[in-house]
């Protein structure tokens, strides 16, 4: 009796599945949904667009994109609804107001930075004394802690 229950069951899942996979696809509806979820970023991801995720929440926000489409919202609402809900940052490219200001020009304060820090390092290289050379009490001192200098080598060329 439980396996008969359960091929049941088993069987209305494949003709629910089948039924789905069978709807028929109008193209303007894909793209227009495929259109929307490249303005939107994965919020699992973050560096993905939406179209792009395989995550199980771009999943989610995919269904309810085709949700919204079939009701027969506007992208613009669609949109607004979205980011009500998750906030400016489901945009992949938020809007430039007061609280994204730091997403617009932080990149370009931290290169500014980088640069500034660059100069400074190298002014103070330049500035930087050069070695002295080694007067000749420090030569002998240097020459009775570690030895007599050896003679420079001369190589002939590699011929034997």
């Amino acid at each position: 009796m439980r396996r008969l229950l359960f091929f049941f069951f088993l069987s209305l899942f494949v003709l629910d599945a089948t039924a789905v996979e069978n709807k028929p696809v109008d193209v303007q509806t894909e793209q227009r949904i495929r259109h929307l979820s490249e303005k939107l970023r994965c919020l699992v991801c973050q560096n993905q667009s939406l179209a792009d995720s395989n995550a199980e929440l771009a999943q989610d926000l995919r269904q309810q994109l085709r949700e919204q489409v079939a009701a027969g919202r506007s992208d613009d609402a669609i949109l607004d609804y979205l980011v009500q809900r998750y906030g400016d940052f489901v945009l992949y490219e938020p809007p430039f107001k007061p609280t994204t200001l730091l997403l617009w020009i932080g990149p370009f304060v931290l290169f500014a930075a980088a640069v500034l820090v660059l100069l400074a390092t190298l002014r103070r290289r330049r500035r930087a004394p050069e070695e002295l050379a080694l007067g000749p009490e420090d030569k002998r001192v240097v020459e009775r802690v570690l030895g007599p200098a050896a003679p420079p080598q001369k190589h002939d060329g590699g011929a034997r």
